[in-house]
């Protein structure tokens, strides 16, 4: 698929202050969003670095799939600014793709593998336009790439988990999107698939596209992400992995939880007679 340019602009963005950079696929300026008027989010401001694998992390209830779904406008914010690219997120909506959690979708909808994914063409396509050869091309390559073209006429409630996420997966690639934001993608799904996922995460970011991605096992924050966003509420603490990523951000962001995380870590090594490190 050819790669799309994105537009850019070289001032700053209405409604972002100077420090942000017109040229960053995702800037985000004092955002704030509450529910029944409590604070989930409060005074998020940030820059995500241009192709980079980024990772949001936190505790439970830190509002980590509140930041994705308020940055793509799915849900109402009390106050703050998003911009793609240095534009508002409607005017570069085609730029951006979404995996949500597997949770939050109906898999008993009556679609095949392949249709799911050909609807990552709609928005080149149009809605209500008939769905050609090409668009079916498209999205068996999307498929192929993320390992499942054998799986293309199988009804989506017949895949296993991790062969869902990757259907989903797929309907990001076929997007030919710039930016991708990835709601726990690696989530419950086997090894195999962890490591076919972070393979296409890994090659999206050679192509010189940015991923970020909420992202649950810190163990394996420093193997597969170059940039981290700490998040409980607020941004604790973001940059590169290896400045960022300290035990003292992480103690700030997970407070007691981090001790009992670790805890329960050393624990599962020890039993199964695994060195912690």
């Amino acid at each position: 698929m050819p790669t799309r340019e994105p537009e850019q602009n070289v001032t700053t963005s209405p409604g972002l202050g100077p420090e942000h950079s017109p040229r960053s696929p995702l800037s985000i300026h004092d955002l704030t969003v509450a529910y029944d008027r409590k604070p989930v989010l409060w005074d998020v401001d940030l820059d995500v670095p241009a192709g980079e694998l980024v990772t949001i992390v936190g505790p439970n209830g830190a509002g980590k799939s509140t930041l994705l779904k308020a940055a793509l406008g799915l849900i109402p914010v009390a106050s703050g600014t998003v911009r793609v690219f240095g534009k508002p997120m409607k005017s570069q909506r085609s730029l951006v793709a979404y995996v949500p959690q597997r949770e939050s979708v109906d898999w008993d909808f009556p679609v095949t593998a392949l249709d799911v994914v050909t609807m990552g063409r709609y928005g080149a396509l149009g809605w209500c336009r008939p769905v050609r050869r090409r668009q079916k091309n498209e999205a068996m390559q999307a498929l192929e790439r993320v390992g499942l073209a054998d799986m293309a006429s199988r009804q989506i409630s017949q895949l296993s988990g991790g062969q869902q996420q990757r259907v989903f997966l797929a309907r990001a690639l076929a997007q030919d999107a710039q930016l991708f934001l990835m709601d726990e993608p690696l989530a419950s799904v086997d090894a195999a698939t962890e490591q076919a996922i972070v393979d296409v995460l890994r090659s999206l970011r050679s192509e010189g596209r940015t991923v970020v991605v909420v992202h649950h096992d810190l163990q394996t924050v420093n193997d597969y992400f170059d940039s981290v966003i700490l998040l409980n509420m607020r941004v604790v603490a973001h940059g590169p992995v290896e400045t960022a990523f300290t035990p003292e951000a992480l103690r700030q962001t997970y407070g007691g939880q981090l001790t009992i995380l670790s805890e329960a870590s050393e624990r599962l090594a020890r039993s199964s007679g695994v060195d912690h490190p």
